[in-house]
């Protein structure tokens, strides 16, 4: 099979594409290397990518149409998977307009050029920040409509846009919802990524809030896994993929501490109003559509997680928080 993945060097869409190299398909991957967070995870992610002869690289945003375009006429792809986005709940507050460049204008380019030539498999990665403060453990069947931050709210727009072309046009779309993804060669601005570095370097770390506020954290395998499953789904799904076992980051820092053998010094600083209070999946729909549980513990997690550290420290210890 053929497959473009969209955010080819970023934290969710490396891995898949690893796995679908490994399972001997072939991938084009697209990505514009944009700077939100430190280049050299992006260039490290990338350079195992383009070990496989399998592995075609384009520098491209899917926020240009004529670029989209022309990629879609020089290549027959079997499916699509746009895992770019720009991520973060708090830079969205920041700044609302390369959000939406990129996660609703660029899911629009994507979804036209597909329907342009014929192909009908699509996958579009959303996430539970959708769900807002509604009630937890978060149901598919859960309104989004009141999102709390521009990032939200442009992937709400995303999968709506998502359901339009799969009315109109019959393309089998899948969408899964990510919980807190978590796991080596992540992003530095997650959480437990922060926390590291921030311990390691002996630094006190930011909390925002009362450090209570608990999060669905979920290992990178089983979320590659979970979307590759969502290939397979004939006609629109939702899905959630997450842990089902959210745990307090005061808690994290805990383990982190005991994984790092170091003490954490912490700041307390005030909640950030876009932020939710608690992320839960809900995976009943999950499991009947995919047949799948995350397999991976979250101490076993971040121990894989501390071991990729050290591991790199050398050029990790100066990566930019």
């Amino acid at each position: 099979m053929n497959y473009l993945i969209t955010g080819c060097a970023g934290f969710i869409a490396s891995r898949v594409a690893e796995k679908l190299l490994h399972q001997s398909h072939r991938v084009v991957g697209v990505d514009d290397l944009n700077n939100y967070y430190d280049i050299r995870l992006k260039e490290w992610r990338l350079k195992k990518l383009q070990a496989s002869e399998d592995f075609t690289f384009f520098k491209e945003s899917v926020a240009d149409y004529p670029a989209m375009e022309r990629l879609f006429q020089g290549y027959k792809f079997d499916a699509v998977l746009n895992l770019a986005a720009r991520a973060g709940v708090r830079a969205s507050v920041e700044d609302p307009w390369s959000y939406y460049d990129t996660n609703v204008t660029g899911t629009l380019n994507l979804l036209e050029c597909a329907r342009q030539q014929g192909i009908k498999k699509f996958v579009l990665a959303s996430t539970s920040s959708v769900y807002g403060n509604t009630p937890t453990p978060f149901k598919v069947t859960n309104h989004t409509d009141t999102p709390l931050s521009p990032y939200a709210a442009s992937k709400k727009a995303a999968e709506t846009l998502c359901h339009t072309y799969h009315y109109l046009y019959g393309l089998d779309i899948s969408i899964p919802r990510y919980f807190t993804v978590y796991g080596p060669a992540g992003r530095p601005d997650m959480s437990y990524f922060r926390f590291i570095l921030t311990i390691e370097r002996g630094n006190p770390i930011d909390v925002y809030g009362d450090g209570k506020q608990a999060r669905d954290f979920t290992y990178i395998d089983d979320v590659a896994d979970a979307t590759i499953r969502g290939l397979d789904l004939p006609g629109f799904n939702i899905f959630n993929v997450g842990n089902d076992r959210p745990m307090e980051l005061l808690k994290m820092i805990r383990i982190l501490e005991e994984l790092l053998k170091k003490k954490a010094a912490l700041n307390f600083l005030p909640r950030h109003p876009a932020d939710n209070l608690i992320t839960w999946a809900d995976l009943t729909e999950t499991g009947a559509l995919l047949k799948w549980r995350p397999a991976v513990r979250i101490e076993e997690g971040l121990e894989k997680v501390v071991k990729w550290y050290f591991e790199n420290k050398q050029w990790l210890q100066n990566i930019k928080i």
